[in-house]
């Protein structure tokens, strides 16, 4: 059976089963039980096996700590001490209720915080109420719901928890696409990630880290962790996230926990307003943060430490306060190790505001300013439209190092990929096109080669910066002689001007160009000059299509119009 046949019959069931909410539930609101339930499930299918010798030798223990003993009963960082399970739960209809919540008291402390994190409490009395819990959980023993990792591998349940998230969002018409990214652009943002740490790949490396600050449901850490076990078994990465969803956080952490990694590397946190990691240096970021989000309900504690300077995330400044994107940008520069500790390497994406927003000195132009300047930026790579499920604006990776190769020093790469995708036989929201595994290859090629080609291109840094100045000329009384103070000619405001000059031309040489034959008595108030930088990555792969010739474009208007006249006699005569 193919991956996608797998998870579709998987996702299809659950959603089946969702479907018999229905009347006491509606649609949007089948998550708040399927979700947990789901998860419930997948623990309960892993723990059956060594359930009995559990209960066992939790009933023989006379001592007050248990837990260790009782995991390696288990063979897993949880366990569940109650005599029930999903199956056994049924033989007793009358009292499902009680039962299956000794069945939740039974697991773990570590498994019941997870379940916590649903607010799944209340539902389990409405369900009983209404009749409901006996037949949901009837369903979820079908063997069809197997979720045993042996049947679900770890990077299938992720797909499978997207996919019904996407459908309860859709059924709400909420924003599906902010849980979770597509696989594919996640595999070519690992590929990058990756791409020359030969140390890692051949497996003699110590345990590397990775971290994501708005995790979701933990698909990037998954696939990450995934293609670098395929890459090389032998290799480690110990996953680190933040989330701020209760319900996605929860299955990010039963992921974690079902791989046998430290679930307590999973935070459950607003990332921009409270830094579970602020103490922390990782080798690998990866993320994809929303973008167009407001953050005004953490603008109090952002400010307070943005005036920390670079003591705190957000030193080199402050993006508009409708959208929190470069925040996270910030946030994951912060996490970068130092250079002679081995470095960071990031992979994150934005929409298109963060490449040009902002006039020199503001917030989004001082933090692209911060990082061209440091050389921290290695590759912008524009994907295709239409990839995500809740957005068919344009989107992009930036890449970004503090261990750059020599070849890269004091260069930025864009890569033009908008051409390259596949488009999708059935669209899911916004998502119509896709981009298939050789096209990845290719884009991890070009950025690996770093050669110039019709749709990779290379820059120096300075390319993107420029000097704003302020052209003032003079003012003049009724006379029209030149008001002077201190023996300085004083400005007029109303004819002031403002001149932005490359950062690779001299401002003395620009200014004698392009504004003294214009105006002889203009000057340059050097006080007000500030430094800005921006991406105008569309300019750069702009193609210039000459328009048709007119006698071509009239042939063809004549030619509707005979066949509008024709059509027309044809249905009144």
């Amino acid at each position: 059976m193919s991956l996608q046949v797998n998870i579709n019959e998987k996702a299809n069931l659950i959603w089946a089963i969702a479907d018999k909410l229905t009347g006491p539930y509606k649609p949007h609101e089948y998550g708040e039980v399927i979700l947990p339930l789901t998860v419930i499930r997948r623990f309960d299918c892993i723990l059956e096996k060594t359930k009995d010798e559990v209960v066992r030798k939790n009933k023989e223990l006379r001592i007050a700590v248990k837990d260790p003993i009782l995991r390696k009963v288990s063979g897993y960082s949880f366990y569940n001490v109650s005599p029930f399970t999903f199956n056994k739960l049924l033989d007793d209809p009358d009292n499902i209720e009680t039962n299956f919540r000794s069945y939740l008291n039974g697991f773990s402390e570590n498994v019941r915080n997870i379940i916590e994190r649903f607010r799944f409490d209340n539902h389990i009395s409405y369900l009983a109420e209404k009749n409901l819990l006996y037949i949901v959980l009837k369903e979820f023993t079908d063997p069809k719901a197997d979720l045993h990792p042996d049947k679900i591998s770890n990077i299938e349940m992720g797909y499978i928890f997207e996919e019904i998230i996407r459908r309860f969002s859709e059924a709400h018409n909420e924003d599906a696409g902010q849980h979770y990214t597509p696989r594919e652009v996640i595999e070519l943002m690992v590929n990058i990630l990756f791409y020359d740490d030969s140390e890692l790949l051949s497996g003699n490396a110590p345990v590397k880290t990775l971290y994501d600050p708005a995790c979701g449901t933990g698909g990037m850490l998954t696939v990450a962790e995934e293609y670098l076990r395929r890459l090389n078994s032998d290799a480690q990465l110990v996953c680190f996230g933040q989330e701020i969803n209760p319900q996605t956080y929860a299955i990010c952490k039963s992921d974690i926990l079902i791989k046998g990694a430290n679930a307590d590397y999973i935070k459950e946190a607003n990332t921009l307003s409270e830094d579970m990691f602020a103490e922390d240096k990782f080798d690998y970021i990866l993320s994809n943060p929303p973008f167009g989000r407001e953050w005004k309900n953490e603008k109090a504690k952002v400010e307070a430490e943005h005036k920390k300077g670079f003591a705190g995330r957000f030193g080199p400044g402050l993006p508009a306060v409708g959208d929190s994107q470069m925040l996270f940008l910030l946030t994951a520069l912060s996490k970068m190790k130092d250079p002679k500790d081995g470095g960071t390497r990031i992979a994150i994406i934005h929409n298109g505001s963060p490449l040009f927003t902002g006039d020199a000195g503001s917030g989004p132009s001082n933090i692209r300013k911060y990082i061209i300047e440091n050389d921290l930026l290695e590759a912008i790579i524009a994907l295709p439209n239409d990839i995500f499920y809740n957005t068919g604006i344009a989107t992009y990776i930036w890449v970004l190092s503090n261990k750059k190769s020599a070849l890269r020093k004091g260069k930025v790469q864009l890569i033009n990929a908008n051409d390259m995708y596949e488009k999708r036989r059935k669209s899911l929201g916004n998502k119509r096109n896709d981009i298939p595994k050789h096209y990845i290859d290719e884009i991890t090629r070009l950025y690996g080669e770093f050669n110039k080609t019709e749709v990779s291109k290379t820059f120096d840094n300075d390319e993107f910066g420029y000097a704003k100045i302020v052209v003032e000329r003079p003012l003049r009384d009724e006379n029209g002689q030149i008001v002077m103070k201190k023996g300085k000619p004083q400005p007029d405001s109303s004819l002031r001007d403002t001149e932005n000059v490359p950062l690779t031309e001299s401002i003395d040489s620009y200014f004698a160009r392009e504004v003294l034959p214009f105006a002889p008595d203009a000057w340059i108030d050097e006080s007000k000059t500030k430094i800005g930088y921006e991406i105008p990555f569309t300019r750069y792969f702009y193609k210039y299509t000459p328009p048709r010739p007119s006698n071509e474009i009239m042939a063809e208007i004549l030619e509707i119009e005979t066949e509008l006249d024709g059509a027309l006699k044809a249905v009144f005569e």
